[in-house]
């Protein structure tokens, strides 16, 4: 039987910044997300072996939810400075494990 996984990316990289002490590039970028997201990465396909696997990203902060219910996330803050722009390197990290990126406007990566 083949064996497809969803992964929700934004769980995998708020946990990897939060657990991931600071790393930074020699240039200062912050990748302690980048860091945590790859190695849970590779664990899950050394150990699952999956046949197929779908990274899901959340599109945006507005979602059908916010159209349903205004205050829906209205009080959940920003992202922190450092991980805004490790989004796209852990993008981009996706794609070079040959993975595509699936995001879908209005919907948060785990709607998918």
């Amino acid at each position: 039987m083949k064996h497809l996984h969803i992964v929700d990316a934004s769980w995998f990289i708020f946990r990897s910044f939060h657990a991931i002490p600071p790393l930074n590039r020699e240039d200062g970028t912050p990748v302690n997300a980048v860091f945590g997201y790859i190695n849970l990465l590779m664990k899950l396909l050394e150990d699952l072996k999956p046949d197929h696997v779908a990274i899901t990203f959340d599109a945006g902060r507005k979602t059908f939810r916010n159209d349903i219910y205004a205050a829906y996330k209205a009080n959940r803050s920003e992202p922190p400075e450092e991980l805004i722009p490790q989004f796209a390197l852990i993008r981009d990290a996706t794609r070079a494990f040959n993975l595509d990126c699936i995001e879908v406007s209005g919907f948060e990566a785990d709607d998918l």
